[in-house]
């Protein structure tokens, strides 16, 4: 089965919009950008505590909900996949180290 992250973000669209009784989702995105993005910092820590101490299995159930939390946070913000590919996209025009160099400037 192939399950991308377009459709983790289509699952995270669909739950935003369903009550926050039956919602995890819609429980976080009812609380608020700040919690919303707390919970996504808990995750990145976790998945770094799992990448550094802990077995490959821990380090992909970590990562799974930190893409999840990084989901909702880019629903709380309105911000999609397509935005972030695009994004991308145009960095890949020139190499890592320019373009990284390009972003302490401004």
């Amino acid at each position: 089965m192939t399950f991308t992250l377009y459709d983790l973000e289509r699952r995270v669209n669909e739950r935003a919009g369903a009550s926050a009784e039956t919602s995890y989702t819609r429980k976080l995105l009812d609380k608020g950008i700040g919690h919303c993005s707390k919970k996504f910092g808990e995750e990145a820590i976790e998945t770094v505590l799992a990448a550094t101490s802990e077995d490959r299995k821990r380090l992909i159930s970590e990562t799974a909900d930190l893409l999840y939390h990084l989901l909702v946070v880019l629903k709380a913000r309105d911000v999609t996949l397509g935005e972030i590919d695009a994004e991308l996209a145009e960095r890949t025009r020139q190499s890592g180290l320019d373009e990284k160099a390009s972003r302490k400037g401004g």
